[in-house]
C-alpha cells in the first residue's frame, strides 16, 4: 500500500515578491537578547557558593 505524495506549493509572481519583502524586513528587525545581568547573577552566585 503506497503513500501518496503531495506537491510542495511554490509562490510565483507577486505573492512570491511580497513573502520575500516581508522575510528580509523580519530578518532587519531581529533583536539579540543580552543575558549580562542574568550572567552577573549567576557570577555572584557562584562566588557566595565559593564553587
Amino acid at each position: 500500500m503506497a503513500i501518496a505524495i503531495k506537491q510542495i506549493p511554490v509562490l510565483k509572481g507577486k505573492v512570491a515578491k511580497g513573502f520575500a519583502k516581508k522575510a528580509t524586513s523580519n530578518l532587519e528587525k531581529k533583536e539579540t537578547v543580552d543575558f549580562s545581568k542574568q550572567a552577573a547573577n549567576a557570577k555572584k552566585i557562584l562566588k557566595k557558593a565559593q564553587l
